[in-house]
């Protein structure tokens, strides 16, 4: 059951986050139990996916990925109970036979479904809100041991908070979710002038179920891509050689160890990326291979507000030359009413900076952030951000309530590691 001794260490998927907990691989729910009954402070992971250092601790690491499948669905619903180790990548294969489907996610589908629900992962579409939010009811265990069912009968202020809580509760394990019947998409990919872009997508949101662009720093156009339901025959996506992803590796190589050649790389983008357009099932339509690691930094900003925060975003970063060739990415997304979500109460555009992991993500984002807090932006959970609980506050009109909720279930921070004591309690 226990899978690392506490001189080892432990990273996240990008290698910026480290620490040297013991970490407990579990089996079974009453060993889930008997783990957190005798250790005073516990930190639960899924794939490590999150930038940010919530999952961070050398003390006790919980890893749930024995806790996987599909537990109980219900077809006249769309609903089903699903344990919450279970990894995104994994979860449309198991609903495939129950014809099932995720209504949204995002390109990146390691995250197990515990971490993507507790950050607010999300994808993009301007009616369709965060994965949290498609989120009917949840079984917590708490500090205590305690296993809490929590929907919108019982248990009512914890499953409302419960749904974007950053493992500050409890650990979660199992989810009920709201899906539809299996579905496919059809995507679209093509270069296109960003002025045009700027000029239209505000009229394209409502045309298409999902889009999204990708701006880069040195060129004027922009990859923009668009999915929408369809009935046309699987068209599967077909390996290019070299791939997209082998491409961003080397070019962000190149602007690490050159970075002079950035410009000129980015001019090349009609060169890399040509038109692109395939049909298949939900679930191997949405994610996108992402072998070339990175950090990121996001921002969720008002949604009337979020071409102006690009633009302005575009302009420091070029003045300042900086040397990162991944592109600025833009979503929409829903609001919602979870308490700590990002977009509670806020249709939202998501933008988010990458940087080569390589490379020093601080002289980026220093750059961007005060420009996203200038308009409001609120940080995805699972990301990079600088922001502490004075800042935060005001940007959540439930933070207090949740605190006063937190506090109760967890009188003696068992789930706070040093990064979530600074995020939550942290007035400076």
């Amino acid at each position: 059951m226990k899978i690392q001794q506490a001189d080892e260490t432990w990273r996240n998927w990008s290698g910026s986050q480290h620490g040297c907990p013991e970490i407990f691989k579990p089996k079974k729910i009453y060993e889930l139990q008997n783990i957190v009954k005798s250790h005073a402070q516990i930190r639960a992971v899924g794939a490590g996916h999150s930038f940010s250092a919530l999952a961070k601790t050398d003390a006790v690491l919980i890893n749930l990925d024995h806790f996987q499948g599909v537990v109980a669905f219900d077809e006249n619903r769309t609903q089903c109970t699903v344990q919450a180790g279970t990894c995104l990548d994994d979860l449309g294969e198991y609903l495939a036979p129950i014809h099932q489907a995720l209504a949204n996610q995002g390109d990146i589908d390691q995250q197990s479904l515990a971490g993507a629900i507790s950050t607010g992962t999300h994808g993009t579409g301007i009616n369709l809100p965060c994965l949290s939010a498609f989120v009917e009811a949840f079984e917590l265990l708490t500090a205590d041991g305690e296993l809490l069912q929590c929907d919108r009968q019982q248990n009512t202020d914890i499953f409302q908070a419960g749904r974007v809580a950053l493992g500050s509760l409890g650990i979660l394990t199992k989810i009920t979710l709201q899906n539809r019947p299996r579905y496919k998409l059809k995507e679209q990919i093509r270069l296109c002038p960003i002025q045009e872009v700027f000029a239209n997508i505000d009229q394209w949101k409502h045309q298409h179920r999902h889009i999204e662009f990708w701006a880069f720093l040195h060129s004027d156009q922009v990859m923009l891509k668009t999915l929408n339901e369809t009935d046309e025959a699987i068209q599967p996506r077909q390996d290019a050689w070299p791939s997209e992803d082998a491409l961003l590796t080397l070019c962000s190589e190149l602007t690490r160890s050159l970075p002079a050649t950035n410009h000129y790389l980015q001019k090349l983008l009609s060169v890399f990326v040509k038109p692109t357009c395939y049909v298949d099932w939900s679930n191997q339509i949405f994610p996108t291979p992402r072998n070339t690691k990175f950090n990121e930094m996001e921002y969720q900003i008002p949604v009337e507000q979020g071409l102006q925060c690009l633009e302005e975003i575009l302009h420091r970063l070029r003045k300042h030359q900086v040397p990162m060739f991944f592109p600025i990415e833009f979503r929409y997304v829903k609001g919602d009413d979870i308490w700590l979500s990002p977009f509670y109460r806020r249709d939202s555009v998501s933008i988010s900076i990458h940087q080569f992991y390589k490379q020093d993500y601080h002289v980026v984002f220093d750059l961007v952030e005060p420009i996203l807090q200038k308009y409001q932006g609120r940080p995805h959970w699972g990301k990079l951000h600088s922001m502490s609980a004075a800042s935060l506050r005001d940007l959540y009109p439930k933070w207090d309530d949740f605190m006063a909720l937190r506090q109760q279930l967890d009188p003696n921070q068992k789930w706070l590691n040093p990064y979530l004591k600074q995020l939550f309690l942290s007035e400076n």
